[in-house]
């Protein structure tokens, strides 16, 4: 299984934006689907409910019908908000800072310098092993950070060596290619 994460070729404009001019992209990736998992249940288990609502208790009251169909079409809303926040939230590791860009309406974007970490570390908790995610903790000299934790991270064993190399970049050639 390879490393996958978001090419530069793929990586929205709208990360560059948070990017300094001289900064190189080294990794960008999107939070794992599984923090999908928790919507995908809710507008499922909504549409359930909504169908044995409509079939017994509103089978033939209309404004009971109306009423169960508009729930269910606000929690639709809802997962299709989820969505599109899954899809344009970004961890990016740069040669300088690590990137946390969050938020749809309210853009969050949380970012450590690279030369302030002291410690960085991954958890994976048994459904993030089961399902392929984890959890990285950053700690810095700082007793304020905005990059704490990142939870449901892809790869995490692959991101976290790519994290390393950025943090400890080799000094000099031991000769080994």
């Amino acid at each position: 299984m390879g490393f996958r994460v978001v090419t530069s070729q793929t990586v929205p404009s709208r990360v560059y934006r948070h990017m300094l001019p001289k900064e190189i992209n080294v990794v960008t990736t999107r939070f794992h689907p599984a923090v999908l998992i928790r919507p995908v249940a809710e507008v499922l288990g909504g549409l359930a409910l909504a169908s044995l609502l409509s079939v017994t208790v509103a089978k033939s009251n209309g404004l009971a019908m109306l009423v169960i169909w508009l729930v269910f079409l606000v929690l639709a809303v809802r997962f299709s908000v989820k969505i599109y926040e899954w899809l344009d939230n970004y961890f990016v590791v740069t040669n300088k800072r690590l990137i946390l860009a969050t938020g749809i309406l309210t853009r969050n974007v949380n970012m450590m310098p690279i030369n302030k970490v002291t410690d960085m570390s991954f958890r994976r908790s048994p459904m993030g092993q089961l399902l392929g995610y984890g959890e990285f903790i950053v700690e810095s000299a700082g007793q304020n950070q905005a990059l704490q934790r990142v939870d449901h991270l892809p790869y995490p064993e692959q991101l976290y060596l790519e994290v390393c190399n950025v943090l400890f970049p080799d000094k000099g050639d031991d000769g080994d290619d």
